[in-house]
């Protein structure tokens, strides 16, 4: 099944994609000849049960994992034959990352780590551009904070802050809030809301949860490897009964 992302450009697709592990009778297919386009400028939920193949299909549209068939675009660039430098160039001036783990360093400074991936690629933040992300995750007073010192919400907006901060083409988040209360998990994804709406990003959302999925413009579902339906403008109610009805394999052929 073809998942298309209503028109616009694309920020990011696969096409005929294959992931499989292992070889003979260990063979795993992780997904299953997945076409799907990611709008720019739009907020795209995946969501699929346990085993589904929904992180494998964003790790792979990142360029952290190689696809095993078909291709994989970020923009206009052919991510799948890309090579060791060419890959390391793409995830870090073109896309940004935010993970359930915060991945944050703990010798540095809230402010230090927002910078890092800038400072290794040998480039200055737009001073406007630096403070209105800041403003907008809320973090004015905790800059010189190291993550032992701010609590789960804070060091995620943290995260957060760090992914938009080279304004990559798209941001991929793998259960953002997994690690949060509901109310960090609220302001973290009211945050990549407003970044999508007032501010054009593109974002690309693994979770297991109605309620994100609910912040999302469109969400996607996989089960078995396969993309099987979509919802657009999801509720947390369209999203819990589309996943009760893919539990039960109604939508699964």
């Amino acid at each position: 099944m073809t998942a298309t992302d209503a028109g616009g450009a694309v920020a990011a697709r696969a096409s005929n994609v294959w992931k499989v592990y292992g070889t003979g009778e260990a063979q795993v297919v992780a997904l299953r000849d997945v076409s799907v386009e990611f709008g720019s400028g739009r907020f795209t939920a995946i969501m699929g049960p346990s085993g589904s193949g929904k992180s494998t299909l964003m790790h792979c549209l990142a360029g952290l994992d190689a696809v095993s068939r078909g291709q994989v675009h970020v923009g206009d660039t052919q991510v799948t034959g890309l090579g060791d430098k060419a890959l390391t160039r793409l995830r870090r001036d073109r896309v940004g990352f935010i993970f359930q783990q915060f991945n944050l360093l703990p010798t540095l400074s809230a402010q230090e780590n927002i910078r890092l991936p800038l400072d290794i690629a040998g480039r200055k933040p737009d001073p406007q551009w630096w403070d209105t992300v800041i403003a907008t995750v809320g973090l004015t007073d905790r800059l010189a904070h190291r993550p032992s010192q701010l609590s789960g919400g804070q060091q995620q907006r943290v995260a957060c802050a760090r992914a938009l901060i080279g304004r990559p083409d798209v941001i991929f988040a793998d259960e953002p809030t997994g690690n949060l209360d509901s109310r960090s998990g609220a302001e973290v994804l009211s945050f990549l809301r407003s970044s999508v709406r007032e501010h054009g990003q593109t974002i690309v959302m693994v979770t297991h949860d109605p309620v994100a999925a609910a912040y999302a413009d469109r969400v996607v579902f996989l089960a078995d490897g396969e993309i099987v339906t979509e919802l657009s403008d999801p509720t947390a109610e369209t999203v819990l009964d589309t996943m009760k009805k893919l539990d039960s394999t109604e939508l699964v052929h």
